[in-house]
């Protein structure tokens, strides 16, 4: 075998393999032969689409650079830039019980709401007095009717959560000192230290916005050159009818300083109790705050005098039960504000608005509004129970 394949090898020496196309040439005739290929398949691509190309492509290019040099002029629903958060995170913070809250813009602000299971409700309104810059392009008046203002949902959560990296420093060691010292006021609260970046002379802006309906709601913060845009997702408006509150038939108005009103509360607080009991009467004691839970009982009692009750308006005796978890929940408004006002109306709803002073002389209001427990007159229960009998008799 090893002779045979000798010859092979011999005569295959004297006939040598010559290629078609010499070794010098390959690549030219590969390229010539790969550009000519495209350049039939660009002509079956357009061999139909050459009559379009003029009647649609031109005028879509003209359209679509129509469209980008309008896009710069559109305004946006709501524009709002302010130089400080602290006022934005701390009245927002106070509403922080729910996972949502429903917007609504305004001419002269922006409202946030804060509903539980419809028997309770806390309201922050952001007045365009907290910002530098406030800018509300609203939908024109349709005849007689008001016209419609942007709505929709958030999560509170989120919001809080951006509006501190604004100064997170000087926030963060803030709510440290207030966890610790739930009695701070609202000036001290606000007031700037020798570290704070108001005080080093370094400037920021936050700014606020909403295109239009369906966009996300845009919080941008610049500080220190550095800046941070956040698109949080908004939500289809539930659009909750507010707690009905009857101004005309108060029961009770009451003014004190809201200090007083969260003393009371952290005195209540140790017997953890479930239902919080408020009585007002004319005569002493004219304010009664009474808690009842599973470790016992415990009450506050408050004097009729200027130095606790400013204001002091009863009609009549009213005395209504609440779920204290749901009074608990506006700790944080009676920590940072200065007054409260106190109010009941005859179907035993009770309201609790503060008053907030803001750095630079500005002051905004907080509304809480809680549902009572049913309660069952006694007379209804002896009629009952004496109904019950004659038909036994």
């Amino acid at each position: 075998m090893d002779s045979s394949l000798h010859e092979v090898w011999q005569a295959a020496a004297g006939s040598p393999f010559f290629p078609t196309v010499s070794k010098g040439s390959q690549f030219w005739v590969a390229f010539s032969l790969l550009l000519l290929g495209f350049s039939l398949t660009g002509v079956f691509a357009l061999n139909r689409t050459l009559v379009n190309v003029p009647v649609l492509g031109i005028p879509a290019s003209i359209a679509i650079a129509h469209n980008l040099e309008m896009a710069p002029d559109a305004q946006p629903i709501f524009r709002a830039v302010a130089t400080s958060t602290r006022p934005l995170y701390q009245l927002l913070r106070c509403i922080n019980f729910a996972p949502r809250v429903h917007v609504q813009i305004t001419e002269d602000g922006v409202r946030f709401a804060a509903d539980h299971a419809r028997v309770m409700q806390g309201v922050a309104f952001l007045d365009k007095a907290l910002f530098s810059s406030y800018t509300a392009n609203l939908p024109a008046q349709d005849g007689d009717n008001p016209p419609e203002l942007p709505n929709f949902q958030l999560s509170l959560s989120s919001v809080l959560e951006v509006l501190q990296i604004f100064g997170a420093v000087d926030v963060a060691t803030r709510a440290q000192k207030a966890d610790q010292d739930p009695y701070r006021s609202n000036l001290r609260n606000y007031r700037p230290d020798a570290f704070s970046n108001q005080t080093l002379g370094i400037s920021g802006t936050c700014t606020l916005q909403y295109s239009q309906e369906g966009d996300p709601f845009k919080i941008t913060i610049e500080e220190s050159g550095v800046k941070t845009t956040a698109s949080l997702t908004t939500y289809l408006p539930e659009i909750p009818d507010d707690i009905p509150f009857d101004r005309n038939d108060l029961s009770f108005k009451i003014i004190m300083q809201s200090r007083t009103l969260l003393d009371s509360m952290a005195e209540i607080s140790p017997t953890a109790p479930t239902k919080l009991t408020i009585t007002t009467t004319k005569t002493s004691p004219f304010l009664s705050l009474a808690g009842v839970g599973d470790l016992g009982s415990s009450g506050v009692d408050f004097a009729r005098g200027r130095d606790l009750l400013e204001t002091f308006n009863v009609q009549e005796r009213w005395s209504q039960a609440y779920k204290f978890d749901f009074i608990k929940n506006s700790t944080e408004a009676m920590r940072i504000a200065t007054k409260v006002s106190l109010r009941g109306d005859g179907q035993g709803v009770l309201s609790l608005q503060f008053m907030v002073d803001i750095e630079g002389g500005k002051r905004s209001f907080l509304d809480f509004r809680f549902v009572p427990f049913i309660s069952h007159d006694e007379d209804d229960d002896e009629d009952d129970e004496a109904e019950e009998a004659g038909e036994a008799d």
